[in-house]
């Protein structure tokens, strides 16, 4: 099974650790019923996901936003989602603002 493929445009780092994968044989496909029921899990959790949020728009002064970034960084997570929990910790009151 080992293919070279050639591609019209460069892949990313991803995209090659991917294509290792599969030349080494690591990457394995699944019984199509298997597939069909996984994805329809898949797609349930995403539809439930989506339907859970709320965009909003808010002003926010730059320095502020890098320091977030930086320390969902440390926590390896994304800003978003740290404003998230930060947010929901704060309307659920288990952090507390000093005003």
């Amino acid at each position: 099974m080992n293919k070279k493929f050639k591609y019209s445009t460069p892949i990313d780092e991803y995209e090659q650790q991917l294509e290792e994968f599969i030349n080494k044989g690591e990457f394995v496909s699944m019984p199509k019923k298997q597939f069909e029921k996984h994805k329809l899990e898949l797609q349930e959790m995403a539809r439930r996901h989506i339907e859970n949020r709320k965009s909003m728009t808010i002003r926010v002064k730059p320095s502020i936003i890098l320091k977030i970034k930086e320390k969902a960084k440390k926590k390896n997570i994304s800003y978003q989602t740290l404003i998230n929990l930060l947010l929901g910790q704060y309307a659920n009151n288990k952090i507390k603002l000093a005003i």
